[in-house]
């Protein structure tokens, strides 16, 4: 599990800036692995590419506002967790 934690001492709107970020990169995860779940990404660098594809889709506008790296970080942790699932299901079979 991840936990998002910091020590911070801002005003209202950085506060509400930092909820914006955090909203947005799980919407990239979430829609990556919605994807692939739809078979639409297939690879590590089908989900690198579905990032671009959010970004530039003018249905998500907020998407945009994640710079690259920060996108291709939540499809990195979106693949971690399709290769958990990978593995985690190899292991049942092969212990059952």
């Amino acid at each position: 599990m991840l936990v998002y934690e910091m020590k911070l001492e801002g005003e209202k709107f950085q506060y509400e800036k930092l909820d914006e970020a955090i909203r947005t990169g799980r919407f990239v995860r979430n829609s990556i692995i919605k994807a692939w779940i739809d078979g639409q990404v297939k690879s590590r660098s089908d989900a690198y590419k579905y990032c671009k594809i959010l970004a530039d889709n003018l249905d998500f506008p907020w998407a945009k506002k994640l710079n690259s790296m920060a996108r291709q970080a939540h499809a990195e942790r979106a693949w971690a967790a399709i290769e958990r699932f990978y593995k985690n299901f190899q292991q049942l079979i092969i212990n059952n």
